[in-house]
């Protein structure tokens, strides 16, 4: 199983249990090369379709940036999972979420907050990772790894500087964008590591957040269009 499938895995019942009543039309922005939650939306009884410029081949998909989707109609549902902390335009991203959204409408967040992951949640994530295959790109978290030791940088500082090079938006400033737009139902932290770390459980990951060993780097959310 991939990173990608554990994640989505992990994450499918927390979305699942903020969906509308089927047969709910459901957007899910940013559903990347797998084809994020649209197949098991589907499968449940929801007319989905997920927009990304790199989606899957077929009806169930547009390939195009969601800030240009049209639909024929608002949906009753967006889903957004890791897609808003690395857009262009935060603002743009964040009204065009409202307008896709039918009045009433439901909207799932699940974010990365970046701005947590702090020396020791980095070191603990380090001292769990498995050797890379060999002669294969680096994932996220190797990456990391490797480039902080070349960087000779203070952890905070090479953080900084990697967030400031990819234009992230910080987890806190993601939410309040979304407050000012949307009635928050839902808000909580969550573990976010596990689905790149091989031997470690979701549920492991929280435990290690619970003992205050690390930071929690999810986030959930959920609100409604008024």
């Amino acid at each position: 199983m991939t990173p990608d499938d554990r994640w989505l895995a992990a994450v499918w019942p927390f979305v699942k249990g903020h969906l509308p009543p089927t047969p709910a039309t459901v957007l899910e922005v940013g559903c990347g090369t797998l084809g994020g939650f649209v197949p098991a939306l589907r499968e449940s009884g929801h007319q989905a379709i997920g927009v990304d410029p790199e989606a899957p081949e077929g009806s169930d998909y547009r390939r195009i940036e969601f800030e240009r989707y049209e639909p024929r109609h608002p949906v009753d549902c967006v889903v957004a999972s890791l897609s808003l902390h690395h857009v262009a335009d935060l603002d743009v991203a964040l009204d065009r979420l409202k307008d896709l959204l039918a009045p009433g409408g439901v909207l799932v967040v699940l974010e990365f907050a970046w701005e947590r992951f702090d020396e020791p949640t980095a070191q603990w994530c380090f001292a769990r990772l498995t050797p890379p295959a060999p002669e294969t790109e680096p994932d996220w978290l190797h990456g990391h790894q490797q480039r902080w030791s070349a960087s000779g940088q203070p952890w905070d500082a090479y953080l900084r500087d990697w967030a400031t090079e990819h234009g992230l938006h910080p987890a806190e400033i993601i939410l309040r964008g979304l407050d000012a737009r949307f009635t928050r139902r839902h808000t909580s932290d969550a573990p976010y590591l596990f689905a790149d770390l091989a031997d470690i459980s979701e549920a492991e990951e929280q435990a290690a957040i619970d003992a205050g060993q690390i930071q929690p780097i999810g986030v959930r959310y959920t609100a409604t269009r008024t």
